[in-house]
């Protein structure tokens, strides 16, 4: 049986594993699922057709699986799932979807969620993620892996931040933000290559020089986005890490940072 401490409040409909923990005071609600190893803090409430991965840890007050916040949300059963192994600090906030978009809010697994952090309806967010305390990602973001958002960075609506970019703190992102950019301010504007991040992640010094280059190509040469994209097609040859960048930049709705 799943350790419920006796003032919490679990609905009869809610499927959890045998081995998770849920502290006092907290309400789960009657369409949640959670898988072993979760474990669930004080005060907290867990609501909405909510499915939550193996190993969690999730801290006390934060609310899971509330009805988004879209005036256009007519009570349907949308959806929240989270993966496995994250970090989901105090006071967070995160929103199921909408049939406005696919109906559901997707959070993937290994990701640190700070204090305060907000992810609204309908967004997709990638594995080994850190957020930052209070930063706050709008309706239908999309978060790549190993992305960084700074304490009190906010993403517009509809934005999407490429794979292992990062933003620095208080950064207002209102454009895409490439794979591989460190961007800053308000609004965010590329700074640099997120060198530390890549060489941690173990990025080779080929690797990393080509990058560079690329970032070089895109934003320090005057060149439009189209002849950036060419110049970028021609170094891919030499180095795959650079096709996500090119990929994103041909998939970008709002367009990039610049």
């Amino acid at each position: 049986m799943a350790s419920i401490h006796p003032t919490a409040i679990v609905a009869p409909g809610a499927e959890l594993a045998d081995d998770v923990e849920i502290g006092p005071y907290t309400v789960i609600g009657e369409h949640v699922e959670m898988g072993a190893g979760t474990t669930v803090g004080s005060h907290a409430v867990i609501t909405g057709h909510t499915r939550i991965g193996a190993h969690n840890r999730i801290f006390h007050l934060v609310s899971l699986g509330e009805a988004p916040q879209d005036k256009k949300y007519a009570g349907e059963p949308t959806r929240l799932v989270i993966g496995d192994h994250n970090v989901i600090r105090e006071f967070c906030t995160f929103n199921t979807g909408t049939v406005q978009d696919q109906g559901v809010t997707r959070i993937g697994s290994h990701n640190w969620i700070m204090a305060y952090a907000h992810i609204a309806h309908d967004c997709v967010v990638g594995d080994n993620t850190i957020f930052a305390n209070n930063a706050s990602i709008a309706g239908h973001v999309e978060i790549g892996d190993w992305v960084i958002l700074g304490g009190f960075t906010g993403v517009h609506q509809f934005c999407k931040v490429g794979a292992h970019a990062m933003t620095s703190a208080s950064s207002l992102v209102l454009k895409d933000v490439p794979p591989y950019v460190l961007v800053a301010g308000q609004p965010a504007a590329p700074y640099s290559m997120n060198n530390e991040g890549l060489k941690r992640r173990g990025f080779s010094p080929e690797t990393l020089a080509a990058l560079k280059r690329a970032y070089k190509t895109l934003y320090r040469e005057g060149n439009t986005l189209e002849e950036a994209s060419a110049k970028l097609a021609e170094q891919a040859a030499t180095c795959a890490e650079i096709t996500p960048l090119l990929d994103f930049i041909a998939r970008s709705e709002r367009g990039i940072v610049r």
